[in-house]
């Protein structure tokens, strides 16, 4: 790039002439005399959005950046909102953050703007997970709450996740009303940034305590637990926030034998023993697996820096450690969960699950088989946790998830929870080897009761402003001039939730989809193969979810069947040249 454009120069002149640090300024003009225009260009070219997963972006000056003036601004315009939405009342609002570098100090600069503007403010007065930020907002009977994050980025990352009154994440009208209200913020003059010290109030101990008893009445199998309670759990929290309450909430459970991985225990937002502190990469449990062949451990967890994601691993029927996608662990632990209900003779037929349109349609299977309802979502854990509020007093929920390693258990929380997930994951195992098996044989019982299920998450990373016009470009490619056939099989079905229209493609009929807009593509194939398309609304990627099934006749030809599914994904995705 030769030179700026006038829009994004006239951005960097307001940012130098304005009511922002010395520091700010300097660095910004070190990035002119040396002439990084394409890194000021990503800086300036736009303001830092809501998307599924609030404000989330790369660290460092800029409108596009994540920094005290965006925290500012992202949370003025919440406070304004707030003081619409809620005339005449005290508002009250909670604040926690992750290990991330500059969490705390972002913490600080929200709290710092809601008590200017007479909001009371609790504020965890050391890092906690995302799952009992939602917690405390409903117990604390907050209007709204943040969580400093940026979940399982990279370390250059943060972010910003809102919440409402309900502890989950804004959804439609309210998340636009806080983004018209952030965007009508066009001076940084308008943030007020002197703290009120008396509208600060700090938590901690008191909350956790709280939720372990809660996350505990949730329990279906204490008798297994206490057999085996010195089942080894190697655990990891990543670096992250889950050593707070993860080996608490084992230990409350009955667990007895977990066994840390030192090297990741303390939280360090360099994430120093990994590449990418994320649960569903293979490099980030590692050292979880180096400790668990050493200790001939059961079972392997790890979270991620926030703590509302969890990865798994198991043993095989070879003692070989392999490690769980995020559908398998979701089937398994929902199959679980609605097992143990009618065992326990508490299902009543308004029970149900929950899951997004991206996750293994096995869920739906198994509820169907024991008449539970399933329903389906958009990709975005705030809509599951929009269906809990929308459905509390009329039914009953059991579990939720979705295949990026979210999963929910309880209705205590509105967000995913890789607290009580851990806890009741160690349950499963726990209530499998009571019975003389294990995880990876439940698995199996599970595919040939139901069918063989494989899913397969392909992410394409296109950076910048460029990159996200290529990424708009490809998406709409699919739109217009949809692939007639996937993997051998035709498309017989297409579902854009962008347009709110099912097509059926033989007979050209349409019919409406009841969802929110998103700008997700599904083809359902003649076979059952179903392949979604969808922009990240956090992050320059776009995600193509590919699900194929088929029948599996007895466990010895589980790997046979497992290679043939794999080999179909891959026809697949190269049928849509990804």
């Amino acid at each position: 790039m030769q030179e700026l454009e006038p829009a994004v120069q006239e951005k960097i002149n307001q940012w130098l002439q304005g009511s922002y640090d010395g520091n700010t300024k300097k660095q910004i003009q070190q990035l002119l005399d040396d002439k990084a225009y394409n890194d000021l260009t990503d800086a300036f070219y736009r303001d830092l959005e809501f998307g599924t997963g609030g404000l989330r972006g790369i660290m460092g000056p800029g409108s596009n950046r994540v920094n005290k003036y965006t925290i500012g601004t992202a949370t003025q315009g919440l406070s304004n909102y707030l003081k619409k939405a809620y005339p005449n009342e005290q508002i009250k609002v909670a604040i926690a953050h992750d290990s991330r570098n500059n969490s705390d100090f972002f913490a600080k600069t929200a709290a710092d703007v809601f008590s200017a503007n007479g909001i009371h403010v609790y504020f965890f007065k050391a890092l906690r997970p995302t799952p009992e930020l939602s917690y405390a907002i409903r117990q604390l009977g907050c209007k709204s709450g943040v969580m400093l994050t940026a979940s399982h980025n990279p370390k250059e990352y943060n972010g910003y996740k809102a919440y409402g009154d309900d502890g989950g994440q804004f959804v439609s009208p309210a998340d636009t009303e806080v983004m018209n209200e952030v965007s009508a913020i066009k001076n940084i003059d308008e943030v007020k940034f002197t703290r009120v010290e008396e509208n600060v109030e700090l938590i901690g101990e008191e909350i956790d305590e709280k939720y372990l008893k809660d996350i505990l009445s949730l329990s279906v199998s204490k008798e297994a637990i206490q057999h085996q309670k010195n089942l080894k759990i190697v655990y990891s929290p990543i670096h992250g926030t889950g050593i707070t309450l993860v080996p608490k909430a084992l230990a409350e459970f009955g667990f007895e034998n977990v066994i840390l991985v030192d090297e990741q225990a303390t939280p360090d937002g360099n994430f120093p023993t990994v590449v990418y502190p994320n649960p569903e990469e293979k490099e980030a449990l590692t050292l979880a697996l180096k400790k668990a062949k050493e200790t001939d451990a059961d079972l392997v967890l790890a979270t991620d820096p926030d703590a509302d994601r969890v990865g798994i691993a198991i043993k095989n029927d070879q003692n070989e450690w392999i490690l769980m996608n995020g559908n398998q662990t979701g089937s398994l632990l929902l199959n679980y969960l609605m097992t143990a209900w009618e065992e326990s003779g508490k299902l009543t037929g308004k029970e149900y699950v929950v899951k997004t349109v991206v996750t293994t349609y096995l869920i739906d299977k198994i509820a169907a088989s024991k008449n539970i309802n399933c329903y389906n979502t958009l990709t975005g854990f705030k809509y599951i946790g929009q269906l809990i509020t929308e459905l509390l007093g009329k039914e009953t929920f059991i579990g939720g998830g979705e295949e990026s390693y979210g999963y929910l258990i309880g209705e205590f929380s509105r967000d995913k929870d890789a607290v009580v997930s851990s806890a009741f994951i160690a349950e499963m195992t726990a209530f499998y080897k009571d019975k003389g098996s294990s995880l990876y044989e439940a698995l199996v019982e599970m595919y040939l009761q139901y069918g063989l299920y494989k899913e397969k998450l392909i992410s394409i990373t296109k950076k910048g402003k460029s990159g996200a016009e290529e990424i708009k470009a490809m998406i709409e490619k699919f739109r217009t001039t949809p692939p007639t056939t996937l993997g051998g099989s035709k498309v017989v079905v297409l579902k854009d939730y962008e347009k709110g229209i099912e097509t059926d493609l033989n007979s050209g009929k349409t019919s409406k989809l009841d969802f929110p807009k998103s700008d997700v593509l599904q083809f359902i194939t003649e076979d059952g193969s179903i392949i979604s398309a969808r922009p990240s609304g956090t992050e320059p990627k776009i995600k193509f979810y590919c699900s194929v099934n088929g029948p599996l006749e007895s466990k010895e030809a589980y790997r046979q069947a497992d290679q043939q599914l794999e080999n179909k994904i891959d026809t697949i995705m190269k049928d849509l040249n990804v």
